[in-house]
């Protein structure tokens, strides 16, 4: 217990003593220096966007069909290899159209070797007409443009409507991809030869145990070659610098619009409103057949870009009633709807329409209001009549002989008497081999060599002739050696019950078989 007690004293003893001696002051502690920390900044790669100045460069970043070692692929090729100058010619033609297609393929997401099909279809030429009886740029025949949405009259046809058509072909891939399988390669054989046939190719094979890729069909040969051509183009486009081909350039923007006009117009007044001459204005509206646009519609002209605004500025100072030349014209006796129609350069259609007249019947002395061409139809150049007529004067051969198409008459029929092709003959006016002929109808044969019964068959001439005291149908067609149904759908007499004296009848007779 005591030393319990001594050792708590002794305690308390130093614990006083510690609390009396001070404490010694803490050196003060210097700063250890910090240093700052520094986010490193990674610079990012500055990645160069090429700015694309030319539609050319801009499809070849986006052709990605295979060019496979293939005989025709190889065969196609090495053509456009060799003619260099056909690419430049096409490529001068595309300008105005391209950027336009390209922008559609680009926004529909479609594979951009359509944009070639246009070279291969027409030569990007919009007045192309195959022997097939195809139309436009895209190559249209008349029951797929109408099934694709495509109007055609006597005004327009929207199968040479570029914008039109090219909304159309491809709605028309659009869907034959759809039917195909989705395989691009069916799809434009389909375009070329239509679904049914690439389809039925497809099931032989399979039920053969043959391959079904394209290369192993069994098509036409028209087919065969069609798909391989555009694969070879596609192939010399996309690697023209290495293949040392310079395509014309055309600028990565808009060239031309398609400005509504509201209502028909005559090409000519178009043309001095956009500043422009009438053929410069109908090269880039090709659908339209005449010298004015469509009644009915539709009512929209394509204007050069840097024509625009003054276009639409000079229109909005028109009025409708302006824009066609209306003739009032007095009918004569021996007038038919038909003979004014020809004689004014319109249709039978367009006189009854404007003049609300249900047959054929007018009364000598009465008015009508007939629309007409501003200037001479001979300066609306690229309108059917005039292109036409242009055709059929190429020389050929040494003769041409002019042939009026007579009742029983058919392209062979012609083409086997004066000794020549129907192909060619079609070729001449601008036909297709199996298209049905009208009597009446105007065509020329050329010839090296001309006999004396050719010489004959071909002299038709368009006779008038004034009805006298006495004449009936039955005795004026006997008189020509006509028929008396050619008399009256020559001049439009279906709902005429008689003829008067003094009347003019047109007749397309052979004048070496008058009777006199």
């Amino acid at each position: 217990m005591r030393s319990l007690v001594f050792c708590f004293a002794a305690s308390m003893a130093l614990l006083a003593g510690c609390q009396s001696t001070p404490a010694p002051k803490p050196e003060p502690i210097a700063p250890v220096p910090v240093e700052p920390i520094v986010t490193p900044v990674i610079e990012e790669p500055v990645i160069e966007v090429e700015e694309i100045t030319d539609v050319w460069q801009r499809i070849r970043n986006q052709l990605h069909f295979s060019a496979p070692d293939n005989k025709l692929v190889n065969q196609y090729r090495n053509w456009y290899l060799k003619h260099p100058k056909h690419l430049q010619r096409v490529s001068a033609r595309a300008t105005p159209f391209m950027y336009l297609i390209v922008e559609e393929i680009e926004k529909r997401n479609l594979p951009m070797e359509l944009a070639l099909l246009p070279i291969v279809e027409s030569a990007f030429d919009p007045f192309a007409y195959s022997h097939g009886a195809a139309s436009g740029l895209w190559q249209f025949t008349t029951p797929m443009a109408k099934h694709f949405g495509l109007q055609m009259n006597w005004w327009y046809d929207g199968r040479r409507d570029v914008p039109a058509a090219t909304t159309a072909a491809l709605d028309m891939m659009e869907y034959l991809y759809g039917k195909t399988k989705q395989n691009w390669l069916y799809a434009i054989a389909a375009y070329n030869t239509g679904e049914g046939r690439v389809l039925r190719s497809i099931k032989r094979n399979k039920r053969a145990g043959k391959n079904t890729d394209f290369w192993s069909l069994s098509l036409p040969k028209e087919t065969e070659r069609y798909v391989p051509q555009l694969i070879a183009l596609a192939d010399v486009v996309k690697n023209a610098d290495k293949y040392g081909i310079k395509l014309t350039p055309i600028p990565n923007e808009p060239q031309v619009k398609v400005v509504d006009i509201g209502s028909q117009m005559d090409l000519a007044f178009a043309a001095d409103l956009a500043d422009m001459s009438i053929s410069e204005l109908h090269k880039l509206n090709p659908g339209f057949n005449r010298w004015a646009t469509a009644p009915d519609g539709p009512h929209t002209l394509v204007i050069p870009v840097d024509k625009v605004e003054g276009f639409e500025l000079a229109l909005a100072d028109t009025e409708s009633s302006e824009r066609i030349n209306w003739l009032r014209y007095k009918i004569k006796s021996g007038d038919s709807i038909g003979l004014i129609a020809q004689k004014f350069h319109t249709n039978i259609q367009v006189i009854r329409s404007v003049n609300g007249i249900k047959g054929n019947t007018i009364v000598a002395g009465k008015h009508l209001l007939i629309p007409v061409a501003a200037k001479d139809p001979e300066l609306y150049s690229l309108s059917v009549d005039q292109r036409y007529v242009k055709k059929q004067n190429i020389k050929r051969a040494d003769y041409k002989v002019d042939y009026v198409v007579k009742p029983g008459d058919s392209l062979w029929k012609i083409a086997m008497r004066h000794k020549v092709k129907v192909s060619k003959l079609a070729k001449w006016n601008s036909m297709a081999p199996k298209e049905p002929l009208q009597v009446g109808q105007k065509l020329v044969i050329w010839t090296n060599k001309v006999s004396e019964k050719q010489t004959q068959s071909s002299i038709m001439r368009t006779v008038n002739y004034k009805v006298r005291n006495g004449d009936s149908l039955a005795r004026i067609a006997s008189k020509f050696n006509v028929t008396v149904k050619d008399l009256i759908r020559w001049n439009s007499l279906q709902n005429q019950k008689y003829i008067q004296p003094g009347q003019t009848l047109k007749l397309f007779v052979d004048v070496t078989k008058v009777r006199v």
